[in-house]
């Protein structure tokens, strides 16, 4: 590539990341999604759809629990309020590790209990419970996803502490092999494969967890062989001669390198393989290193995953052996060598099989010491991403920035990207069926529901939500009002709106009444879709499974005109809408005036 296309392609990068910036502060400052793009919308337009995740890390205390030795009771606090966090963010799943070391933050047979816990590996939380299993119910009753993320190799992160007898370096210590300072199965002995793969399904088969998550780490992160030396690049080889000499003496005729990225290649297949085989539903989900290979897009540079940590990334995505890819684009907007729109769009060529693509971002350099980034810059890659072909979402490293809410992140984002509801992506080649459509009434609202909104708040502009990437088509009238099918996914959008609606305009509840709803008796609901329509515009409200009833407000300036409820499963797929318009006789509570602040 010549030194003229270069450039221009590096002002293309760093002008598109302009934009974005652009973008981000319209969402800042009160731009928002809407709910109908004009005009008399008879039936509510395609739900918008997002994966909003996020990163639970517990290898060294990370995220949770916040230090090893903590009181069950006090664990499940802080995992309660993760939750709840992860809930008022508008976020829709959660990403928990459970597996860091060959170790366990579940209750297994198969490993030791994880030392973050208590502090030494191997001791059972104390009273007893089985932290994945408080995380899958917890995470459930709020509408989140919960997915199971473990590291498949890595044995022992660096630091010294005692292995549980239990803990495969002890049982098996020939598979274990040390490395920098840590341990490390050999991704080249089967039996340590077949180790990996016994823990992977020992939890898609006694859990109820929505997904199954590998990050970056396969072959380790090279190490430098002699340290002391600043001089001395040499890396350090990792130890495998002897499972290569025997695949060589038995007939093998790949290069190691080679022989490395297909014993990778056979845990990942392997993996979906028998997920698919075991619970069809469960999804698999791979986060590998951002950058394939250097020059794929031109002009970036970096790491070299494909021959340093021996992951043929690009091949799985080509091969569809997942169900989700959530590549790590931990760079910022403008960066010149790993520019993050074009890694998004080359990532998103790749996804041959047309996979959930979630980029994952590294949120948790806001505001993270002087190089740390605006909150800007995450709204930013947010909005690219819905503006990016194939992207249905994002996953942010990690929960921490959120607890900590550094430069006010959670508000920032509820404010703006993030203001209105969305409904997860849909995997229809896992399984396209339908629930059937709801049961749904009007119902009179309780009077809490009218003290709950005289209490001081701010109200988004009514007419917020998201424009439709296609309005779906009415199936006629039934028992309970007009059915409208759920209609082509959407991501969320930017539309600059009127002066009026960029500012947030406080608003009066004056009435409120409720819908209520239950499923068909053979559908396993896992959210509800409640959509409500003023002044001639729909809006959307999502909630969990349990929920039986929601509160639909009048205003000093908006009257609801009509109500719609879809059930969604697992999958994300949605029923069809039970349509009810408002009869003109319908019973309200009032709400009495608002409470000044």
């Amino acid at each position: 590539m010549n030194a003229l296309i270069y450039c221009l392609m590096i002002h293309r990068y760093l002008w598109t990341a302009v934009l974005a910036a652009g973008i981000s502060f319209f969402f800042l400052t009160g731009v928002s999604c809407r709910s109908g793009s004009g005009g008399d919308l008879k039936e509510p337009p395609a739900a918008a759809r997002e994966f909003r995740g996020v990163w639970v890390a517990t290898v060294g205390n990370i995220d949770w629990p916040s230090r090893p030795g903590l009181s069950t009771a006090e664990q499940q606090k802080e995992a309660i309020q993760i939750l709840d966090r992860c809930v008022a963010t508008k976020m829709n799943a959660v990403i928990f590790q459970v597996r860091t070391a060959c170790d366990a933050l579940y209750d297994s047979k198969l490993e030791p209990w994880s030392r973050v816990l208590s502090g030494v590996e191997g001791q059972a939380p104390d009273p007893y419970y089985d932290p994945l299993k408080f995380w899958c119910d917890e995470a459930h009753k709020r509408g989140l996803e919960l997915h199971a993320w473990f590291n498949p190799y890595r044995a022992r992160p660096e630091g010294k502490y005692p292995h549980a007898d239990s803990h495969i370096s002890k049982t098996h210590p020939e598979l274990v092999k040390k490395y920098g300072g840590m341990e490390w199965l050999d991704p080249g002995n089967e039996k340590g494969l077949q180790h990996t793969f016994a823990v992977f399904m020992d939890v898609v088969q006694r859990y109820d967890i929505d997904g199954v998550h590998m990050d970056d780490y396969f072959y380790p992160y090279p190490v430098r062989a002699h340290p002391d030396d600043r001089r001395d690049k040499t890396e350090a080889p990792f130890p495998d001669d002897d499972s290569y000499d025997r695949y060589r003496n038995g007939g093998g005729q790949l290069s190691r390198d080679d022989w490395r990225r297909e014993n990778v290649n056979h845990l990942v297949r392997g993996l979906y393989e028998e997920i698919k085989a075991a619970k069809p539903n469960v999804k698999f989900g791979i986060s590998p290193f951002g950058i394939w290979q250097p020059n794929n897009p031109p002009v970036v540079e970096g790491f070299d995953a494909y021959s340093k940590l021996y992951a043929d990334t690009k091949l799985w995505l080509n091969k569809g052996w997942c169900d989700y890819w959530v590549p790590q684009l931990y760079w910022k907007m403008g960066s010149p060598h790993q520019p993050f729109l074009a890694l998004t769009n080359w990532w998103a060529a790749q996804n041959t099989h047309h996979r959930n693509f979630y980029p994952g971002m590294y949120t948790g350099r806001v505001s993270d010491g002087p190089t740390g980034w605006a909150v800007d810059e995450v709204a930013g890659q947010i909005q690219t991403t819905r503006f990016a072909g194939g992207a249905l979402g994002d996953v942010h490293f990690s929960m921490k920035v959120f607890l900590q809410n550094r430069d006010d992140i959670c508000g920032q984002l509820v404010k703006g990207v993030y203001a209105y509801d969305v409904l997860p992506p849909a995997s229809p080649w896992l399984d396209a069926t339908r629930p059937s459509e709801p049961s749904v009434n009007f119902g009179v609202a309780a009077k809490s529901y009218a003290a709950q909104a005289a209490a001081p708040t701010t109200l988004p502009t009514i007419g917020g939500g998201y424009e439709p990437a296609s309005r779906p088509a009415g199936t006629g009238f039934g028992r309970f009002g007009r059915r409208g099918r759920g209609g082509a996914a959407s991501r969320p959008t930017s539309a600059p709106a009127t002066a009026e609606a960029e500012v947030e305009e406080p608003l009066q509840r004056t009435n409120v009444f409720v819908v209520q709803f239950k499923p068909a008796s053979d559908d396993q609901v896992f959210l509800w879709a409640v959509y409500t329509k003023a002044d001639k515009k729909w809006t959307m409200r999502v909630f969990p499974a349990g929920t039986t009833e929601a509160p639909c407000y009048d205003t000093n300036k908006t009257r609801i005109e009509a109500v719609a409820v879809s059930a969604v499963n697992r999958i994300g797929n949605e029923s069809d809408r039970v349509i009810l318009e408002r009869p003109a006789n319908l019973e309200v509570t009032p709400v009495p005036p608002k409470v000044a602040k």
